[in-house]
């Protein structure tokens, strides 16, 4: 059984209790299963698309009924194919990606990994190192025309074709009902096409076949995960009181520490469940990050001591008991000690996740009330997105991208910024803690790096945010670009004007062609690097880029403070 303990002041105690009397006054708990636009937004203009995004809501007990269709597909694939390659990007993969890092593949079962990096080098190597005719191609989105998704399947798709006579057996799509990849699913030829609810958004479909369908062929046990997922949607169910519901509870907790001043949540996690934070990332921040308001999510930080933090911080561990949890248990006592807030989340099953998947569904949903915003659109997605594809229009009239200047350049690393602030005699060194000075005491520092991505130069952006937060005392996050532009991205651009964006891009060596679409996945990348510089900088935050043209590990590594 699941244990759930808030450690809070009793100040936000009350406030958090009140919330909830409030919400069953005002009847809620059956207001949200009837799918009632209102709890949100009173602008009927604004309500359609809130009343089409709750059908996650019931898909607990929906997705049970699929259980026998998921284990019979699952295993009419595990004789034929030892790899499965999920192209997807945001909701369509992240909870994919926590199921392979927390569960892996039962023995007989394929192995998983994700592809959402656009950057050639990844490609490359995920082309390089898998037998493409073992292997399954999953193609996910549910808007059934991702760029980065449909690239990646024009990519695999023209390799496929080089050695099978019928290349879509080897292929399946998942997305929502008639949608272009539906058709062009159909026109190809599929192995299967699995139509998923219109009305569940990407980043609340984990419990839909987006999820339940990598899950499966990986040959974890499906139904006890959707059996866990069911008993706490039971207990979130519309005839229980907001005061006994844990996904309101989580919710108003939320909610009522954002209005006290702590909008940055920080993830502490014990290992098992290392990705989950990642997958709660975009949850949060792309659905509470507009109308200038936004809870920040803040994962994979170091533990620092207790003084190091503001009082801008809520701390969240999820904890699996059988876990070593010796420094998380030591760290969570001394921010308790400090009257720091504090969540606990212990779990005693790893199958318990399927639970913090729905709470966290619920409880985002919740918290956007206490902030009075849309919790299932993404506007500034969509505004960096059309900045890209003005870069790669560019790129197919002209056979080139738009040219950014450098403002400095230094070795291998070249900063362009889009304020002119610095002056040309400024080394990177000054530059950056010219740019870093301009921080408050609750501002935030953001490394988005649209590179390629592996454990060496994950490990040196680590680094590099452990100089800035020990220099500047900040919080800071990491993401990858294109991945963040879905997740983060909508609060970098929608949210508070708090962030510093320190962009990282490097030269493209060894490009790798999209079949047929008139660009690369170099052009891509950068394209979508431009897309984003240009939406931030649109939008007056504060960013600069970091170009690097020789090894990328080595020069992120030398940038010192």
């Amino acid at each position: 059984m699941e244990k759930v303990s808030f450690h809070l002041s009793n100040e936000l105690s009350k406030k958090i209790e009140a919330r909830l009397s409030l919400w069953q006054k005002q009847n809620i708990p059956s207001r949200l299963w009837n799918c009632d636009p209102a709890i949100w937004k009173e602008n009927p203009a604004e309500q359609k698309e809130l009343a089409d995004r709750l059908g996650w809501l019931n898909k607990p007990y929906k997705m049970l009924d699929k259980y026998d269709e998921l284990n019979q597909f699952a295993d009419g694939i595990k004789n034929n194919y030892t790899n499965i390659l999920l192209l997807g990007m945001g909701g369509s993969s992240l909870a994919p990606e926590v199921f392979s890092k927390t569960f892996g593949s039962k023995p007989g079962y394929p192995k998983l990994e994700i592809v959402d990096n656009t950057h050639p080098l990844n490609v490359k190597r995920i082309a390089e190192i898998y037998d493409l005719s073992k292997t399954l191609f999953i193609v996910a989105s549910k808007s059934g025309g991702t760029i980065e998704t449909m690239s990646f399947f024009y990519f695999f798709y023209n390799e496929v074709s080089k050695f099978n006579l019928n290349p879509g057996e080897q292929f399946v799509a998942l997305t929502d009902p008639n949608t272009w990849l539906e058709n062009f699913a159909t026109e190809k030829k599929f192995r299967k096409i699995f139509t998923t609810p219109g009305d569940v958004g990407g980043r609340y479909s984990a419990l839909t076949y987006f999820g339940m369908l990598p899950a499966a062929l990986m040959g974890i046990d499906v139904e006890r995960f959707l059996i866990n997922a069911k008993e706490i949607a039971d207990e979130c169910q519309s005839y229980v009181e907001a005061q006994k519901n844990p996904g309101f509870a989580l919710g108003a907790a939320l909610g009522e520490l954002y209005e006290n001043g702590q909008d940055k949540i920080t993830f502490f996690v014990s290992s098992s469940f290392s990705s989950f934070p990642q997958w709660a990332e975009q949850l949060v921040a792309e659905s509470t990050g507009k109308d200038g308001k936004g809870i920040l999510p803040i994962c994979d930080e170091e533990i620092s001591p207790v003084d190091f933090y503001k009082d801008d911080r809520v701390y969240i561990f999820i904890k699996l008991i059988s876990d070593d949890n010796l420094n998380l248990d030591r760290f969570a006592s001394d921010l308790i000690a400090a009257q720091k807030p504090v969540l606990v989340f212990e779990l005693d099953d790893v199958y318990q996740l399927a639970k913090e998947f729905y709470r966290w569904e619920i409880a985002t949903a919740l918290s956007s009330v206490v902030l009075k915003i849309h919790p299932f659109d993404q506007p500034d997605v969509q505004f960096a997105k059309i900045l890209a594809g003005e870069s790669l229009k560019a790129y197919k009239a002209n056979g080139k991208l738009p040219e950014t200047p450098a403002a400095i350049t230094e070795g291998a690393i070249s900063l362009i910024d889009n304020k002119s602030q610095f002056a040309k005699t400024d080394s990177i060194k000054s530059a950056l803690n010219k740019f870093l000075a301009q921080t408050d005491e609750h501002d935030y520092v953001s490394l988005m790096s649209f590179t390629e991505y592996g454990s060496e130069v994950n490990n040196a952006l680590q680094t590099l945010r452990n100089k800035i937060a020990a220099k500047y005392a900040l919080a800071t996050t990491i993401g990858f670009g294109p991945r963040f532009l879905h997740s983060t991205g909508q609060l970098h651009k929608g949210g508070k004007n708090n962030g510093l964006f320190i962009q990282i891009t490097n030269e493209i060596k060894n490009d790798v062609v999209v079949p047929q679409q008139g660009y690369s996945f170099g052009v891509l990348i950068t394209a979508q690097a431009q897309g984003d510089f240009n939406a931030l900088a649109n939008k007056n935050r504060r960013v600069i880029s970091l170009h690097i043209t020789g090894d990328l590990v080595e020069a992120i590594n030398s940038i010192s403070l």
